[in-house]
């Protein structure tokens, strides 16, 4: 099948020429960087993505094809996908299609150019920013146009459009131990399955579930998932965290919910120059000088003290992990009380298993074995 010419337009008026990879037409979002050798699928199906444009460093994608065992929801999350070059073939006994076929028939608009790593130098440059795919429009000036007019990842609040609309129950795997209402934020289908797989009992409850209809689960404890979008747009969740903080409820978040808890301590949060995007990530878990690597997609980051214990409402807390390639806050926990954060993702897909301990640490902390 020949392939249409595509253009993508970057908001600075940056411009890469390609050819149209999935479907046709044209598509608008934040410009990013996923620098993950594998793990497409799971990237595709993120919901964190939502909103944005995700250029692929790796310089083959869709060996594998498309399974229908690895999704992480239901639907490709991504707005547009840029590859440098499409396999030809799917070389894989679980594959059910190719990924260009993917793409089509869930209509996500992408671009196969041979420029991805200028692309990704340009963004480390100049930071993440608007941008589109077109394979309609011809004239790059009236394509940038509308890249600028089109609405900024800062003060989106994307976590309302990907949620589960309804309750559902994920079921513990043998015997239940632990009750979980998790809010889904955008969370990926793996996290409550790992929580599954140590006999907690998942309740998914919609982003915008208040803090009685969270305890009216009667929870051993409380999780905030991943998601897209900005915390800052999030108000409602941090209101609904601080009331389970006040019930004294076990918690635990991860990626957007750590930025959650976070604001929910009265800490700031602020959008990264173009922020983590892959399973290669360096985190040092503070307490024990650990070194996990570890999978991240975030844009945004919580701004918080490093050089000790700080005061919250909830008592004190303290920055648990730092990210060692830039310094950021990856983790919170309170010194006074049972809840702890980390900004990236411990359930691994796709990504490193270095962090999974982290839900039996979850475990303990219903237990009453530790404090947070």
């Amino acid at each position: 099948m020949t392939q249409p010419p595509a253009m993508l337009m970057l908001e600075d008026g940056r411009v890469f020429h390609g050819v149209g990879f999935g479907a046709e037409g044209e598509t608008f979002g934040e410009m990013v960087f996923n620098t993950g050798m594998t793990g497409y699928q799971e990237t595709l199906t993120d919901p964190s993505y939502a909103g944005q444009i995700v250029a692929m460093t790796a310089p083959h994608i869709g060996n594998t094809g498309v399974n229908d065992e690895d999704p992480e929801s239901a639907r490709v999350q991504v707005a547009g996908y840029v590859v440098r070059e499409p396999a030809r073939v799917a070389s894989s006994w679980r594959s059910r299609r190719s990924l260009d076929a993917e793409l089509r028939a869930q209509g996500i608009v992408g671009i196969a150019m041979p420029g991805t790593r200028a692309l990704t130098r340009h963004l480390r440059d100049r930071g993440a920013m608007r941008g589109a795919i077109s394979t309609v429009e011809t004239d790059p000036q009236a394509l940038l146009e509308r890249v600028r007019q089109s609405p900024s990842m800062e003060g989106a609040d994307l976590a309302r459009k990907v949620t589960t609309p309804e309750p559902y129950i994920v079921p513990a795997i043998g015997d239940k131990r632990f009750t979980v209402a998790a809010v889904d934020l955008g969370i990926k289908s793996m996290t409550p399955h790992r929580m599954a797989e140590r006999g907690c009992e998942v309740h998914v409850l919609p982003a915008t579930s208040t803090a009685a209809e969270i305890l009216a689960t009667n929870p051993d404890g409380v999780f905030f998932s991943n998601g897209p979008g900005d915390p800052a747009a999030t108000e409602y969740a941090v209101t609904a965290l601080r009331g389970v903080l006040d019930a004294g409820r076990p918690f635990f978040g991860i990626c957007l919910g750590n930025q959650i808890f976070g604001r929910a301590l009265g800490l700031g949060t602020y959008k990264l120059r173009f922020g983590h995007r892959g399973v290669n990530q360096p985190v040092q878990d503070r307490a024990t000088g650990r070194v996990e690597i570890s999978a991240h997609n975030h844009g945004f980051a919580v701004d918080a003290p490093t050089d000790g214990p700080f005061e919250t409402p909830y008592g004190r807390a303290e920055v648990s992990h730092v990210n060692l390639n830039d310094g950021c806050v990856e983790g919170l926990r309170l010194l006074d009380g049972p809840a702890f954060s980390v900004q990236y993702h411990p359930e691994a897909a796709a990504g490193p298993h270095d962090s999974t301990a982290l839900f039996d640490r979850f475990c303990e902390l219903m237990d009453g074995k530790v404090r947070g």
